[in-house]
């Protein structure tokens, strides 16, 4: 009853009034025990978990090297 709680809050803090396929795969790749377990499953229109390298990211003005 784990997975549909984690979706159901990451739609939640998505605004969202449905759980739909990416709150599920959100809710999985976020909990490290889900992961462990089913971490190769692949879910139909999950897309694909957020990650941004750090290069991608602008550097901030005025910051100090």
């Amino acid at each position: 009853m784990q997975v549909p709680e984690l979706a159901g809050n990451v739609a939640r803090e998505n605004k969202n009034a449905r759980i739909t396929p990416r709150h599920i795969q959100l809710a999985i790749r976020n909990d490290t025990e889900f992961e462990k377990h089913i971490g190769n499953v692949t879910i139909p229109s999950g897309g694909v978990p957020p990650a941004i390298h750090c290069f991608l990211i602008p550097p901030l003005w005025g910051e100090d090297d």
